[in-house]
């Protein structure tokens, strides 16, 4: 499909998903049905947490307590059945990158997977994984994604030291 096609290119017609391991190629699926789902015209950094957060036992691990993930993931529900509806027909802008108004990722979305690529990279893997994501996603000061873990109650800050710690270490998180 052509849509799918242009959903995976981001600001500078960049392949966004050409990095990615089997796992995170299927929570960007994963994230594009959620996506289509709730109405919204490109995948964005919430629609990846939610994700990530239900496929990724690493990335549940991250968040340390089992109920600050089911906090999390309650949150995120009420997102996809309603409180999203705010963002819906808007584009996320976190004003770091050009916005684009086409159909396929959000300017965030698609830093944060470039940048997750980048992450792997420096660790010398070829493939971004979900903690690659995740600590991108957590990295993205105003995404909506921040917005989600901010009001779920995380502390982000801690979240990404210990997402970088563990990177630095070459431990999972």
């Amino acid at each position: 499909m052509p849509q799918q096609q242009a959903a995976g290119r981001g600001p500078d017609d960049m392949d966004v998903e050409a990095h990615l391991s089997a796992e995170l190629t299927a929570v960007v699926a994963g994230a594009r049905r959620r996506a289509l789902r709730d109405g919204d015209r490109q995948i964005d950094t919430a629609h990846l947490l939610h994700t990530l957060l239900e496929s990724d036992p690493e990335v549940r691990a991250a968040f340390g307590s089992d109920p600050q993930v089911a906090r999390l993931l309650g949150y995120l529900v009420q997102r996809s059945i309603g409180y999203g509806l705010r963002w819906q027909g808007s584009v996320e802008d976190t004003g770091a990158v050009p916005a684009v108004t086409g159909d396929g990722w959000s300017p965030a979305a698609a830093g944060a997977m470039a940048a997750a690529h980048g992450r792997a990279a420096v660790r010398g893997d070829r493939f971004a994984d979900g903690t690659d994501l995740l600590a991108e996603l957590v990295a993205g000061a105003g995404s909506r994604a921040v917005e989600v873990l901010e009001h779920a109650g995380v502390d982000v800050p801690r979240l990404l030291a210990r997402l970088d710690g563990a990177a630095e270490r070459g431990v999972e998180a």
